[in-house]
């Protein structure tokens, strides 16, 4: 059963290393991912599962000790999915070839946000999620998960839209506010329903990858009774960060 959750932005520009001259402008979403994970700690979790956005080869099920690189993004930076966790990530020996693919950007974000924060409390896996992944199945998803031990918690990793300003990724479009301020609200308030019934069609327009993990988030959810707190809220370089905490 589910036991928390946080949810965090996925930038690579998250890490300092790669933000360079403009990481301070981040720090306050990082302080936020901060407590956020600050909640899974204190839930105690059997399993932690982070789930992202991704795009193939980089979808499906990660394991723990999977390697992850900033070294695209122009940064010397390496991760390991829950190397300090329960289990230790060096004691996967003998993975297939298949296990050895590199972490989508999305799960090696949440990988570093982990190792940044001293994880040590559970066994750790990934779960990388396409895009447009339908609702239905994003929903199924997450029961799933939630049902893989008696106390999981969840790091829901994907950004709200990239269209807020005329200088995003996505350019400005109207529709981009109306849409993170729901997606806010549902995340503040823990509201399974209003974040099942987000539009995908909408989000992959908005270019807001966080949908589909969302939607796995509020499968894995529906019978854990969890209440909601909205962390941060904001929209630098036109994109909206959205960082929540389940517990």
């Amino acid at each position: 059963m589910l036991v928390a959750a946080a949810v965090c932005p996925c930038p690579p520009v998250l890490v300092p290393e790669v933000a360079a001259g403009a990481a301070p402008e981040l720090d306050t979403a990082r302080a936020a991912c901060a407590d956020a994970l600050g909640v899974l700690a204190a839930a105690r979790p059997d399993l932690l599962v982070v789930v992202g956005p991704a795009e193939q080869p980089g979808r499906g099920v990660f394991p723990q000790g999977s390697r992850g690189t900033f070294r695209g993004f122009g940064a010397e930076v390496d991760v390991r999915l829950g190397s300090g966790a329960a289990g230790g990530g060096d004691a996967v020996g003998g993975r297939d070839a298949a296990d050895e693919r590199e972490l989508p950007p999305s799960l090696a974000v949440g990988a570093w946000l982990l190792e940044r924060t001293g994880w040590a409390d559970a066994p750790v896996e990934g779960l990388g999620v396409g895009e447009l992944l339908e609702p239905e199945r994003c929903v199924r998803a997450g029961r799933e998960i939630a049902g893989r031990a008696a106390r999981v918690a969840l790091l829901v990793m994907g950004d709200a839209s990239a269209c807020r300003t005329l200088k995003a990724p996505g350019y400005l479009d109207e529709r981009a506010a109306p849409f993170d301020a729901e997606a806010a609200r549902a995340l503040s308030a823990a509201d399974i329903a209003a974040i099942k019934a987000l539009d995908a069609d909408l989000a992959y327009q908005l270019k807001a990858a966080g949908r589909a993990p969302w939607q796995v988030l509020a499968g894995a959810a529906e019978d854990a009774d969890l209440g909601g707190a909205l962390l941060y809220d904001d929209a630098p370089y036109g994109v909206c960060y959205l960082v929540a905490a389940w517990s």
